[in-house]
């Protein structure tokens, strides 16, 4: 297998050929030709339900598996400890109604998540009546969840903690590993992370980050609009089953899947890890291009004294991934982001991107505009970026 040329890369992407410039890839990155090719081959070639003996449903059915097979390769885990769904924040709702607690019992909810790690659990302590405790760092532009900061909250009573691993606003990386030591001082506690906004950027090993449950969205990591959870094998006893009486019970999609992994989308999964990001040098050439492009945009943002950035300010690819939000002083998001878009082909956003408590209990802004963020990976160019700062600067001079 040929090492990863990043140039190479990218004329993978059929999207990238064309004129419009893509800063919004924390909302979903463009998608692998390859990924593609595979769903239209399968749904013109072995489009029939899984199981069937006859060679056509023999062929449907390997090809789901293989999909499970490379997705649980993965993240280190193994097939049983992983389902697929058509979103992060449906799979969390799904585990919601899956765990059971006693009353009394306590969770510990991140204020910085995204809705979708939010919402679910501030449900569950209401249907169980559960002691809800929120963890949201005080009020700065660079909130970080520690395990410092964690283990305050703590007690005999913790069920359940709840975190992100990078915010898909701040950007900054959280030391899962250290908060799920911090968790599992408590006997039988556990930690169920949102990874959305960090697998496009780096490896997941489930295994060395210590983590009980751990879910992305594979549209966000240069595949289908699909998402995936992993449950580690020692929490899936907690984890009762919401599939049908007479099915099996044993895996975490027999438990939680109730037939949500489109079969065409599943199958596609190993035109990510295996034909992409499985090549030989793939993550380093990522980390050092990431580094390039958020050098340029910070290098600039923190150069102007009207400009707040929101998260690590630094460019280090340890501590951020080229997630990238702030404001300027004099203007609201949604005009700069419009003044920008306006001569140019640069597509980024403003707003609170589901993440409103973060923007308004934490970071002191109103939800309703949010912030500006520029969002890129690995495929965008260092000249791109640097084109936008040309642009942005051209727009910034123009009202002082």
């Amino acid at each position: 297998m040929a090492k990863f040329d990043i140039e190479v890369a990218r004329s993978k992407f059929p999207a990238l050929q064309h004129d419009q410039v893509f800063f919004d890839s924390a909302g979903g990155s463009q998608t692998l030709g390859g990924v593609i090719d595979s769903i239209r081959d399968y749904l013109s070639n072995t489009n029939v339900q899984l199981g069937a003996t006859y060679k056509t449903g023999k062929l449907s059915t390997d090809r789901y598996k293989k999909g499970q097979e490379a997705g649980a390769k993965y993240i280190n885990a193994e097939v049983d400890e992983i389902v697929f769904g058509s979103s992060t924040t449906q799979l969390f709702r799904n585990l919601s109604f899956a765990l059971q607690f006693s009353e009394g019992d306590e969770i510990i909810v991140s204020g910085l998540d995204h809705e979708a790690n939010i919402s679910p659990w501030v449900d569950l302590a209401a249907r169980q009546k559960l002691v809800l405790k929120w963890w949201s760092p005080a009020p700065s532009p660079n909130p970080q969840l520690l395990a410092s900061n964690l283990k305050p909250l703590l007690s005999a009573r913790t069920r359940l903690v709840t975190c992100t691993h990078t915010s898909n606003i701040l950007g900054t990386v959280t030391d899962v590993a250290s908060i799920a030591a911090a968790v599992h001082t408590v006997p039988g506690a556990l930690l169920c992370v949102d990874a959305v906004a960090y697998a496009p950027h780096r490896p997941v090993d489930v295994v060395a980050l210590g983590v009980d449950f751990y879910a992305f969205s594979w549209y966000k990591v240069y595949g289908p609009h699909i998402s995936m959870l992993y449950g580690r094998r020692g929490a899936l006893a907690r984890v009762r089953s919401l599939g049908h009486f007479f099915n099996p019970h044993t895996s975490l999609e027999n438990k939680l899947g109730l037939a949500g992994a489109s079969y065409e989308l599943v199958q596609a999964v190993p035109a990510v890890v295996l034909d992409y990001l499985g090549a030989p040098g793939a993550w380093d050439a990522i980390a050092d291009r990431e580094r390039e492009l958020q050098t340029v945009l910070l290098d600039y943002l923190n150069g102007r004294p009207d400009v707040t950035v929101y998260g690590e300010t630094s460019a280090d690819t340890a501590l951020r991934v080229p997630t990238v939000s702030f404001r300027v002083e004099g203007w609201g998001p949604r005009d700069l982001v419009e003044a920008v878009e306006k001569d140019t082909d640069f597509g980024f956003r403003w707003g609170a991107f589901y993440s409103n408590r973060l923007v308004t209990d934490v970071l002191g802004l109103d939800s309703s505009e949010g912030v500006v963020r520029v969002s890129m990976v690995h495929y965008n160019t260092v000249e791109e970026i640097k084109s936008f700062v040309e642009a942005l600067d051209k727009v910034l001079s123009k009202k002082v």
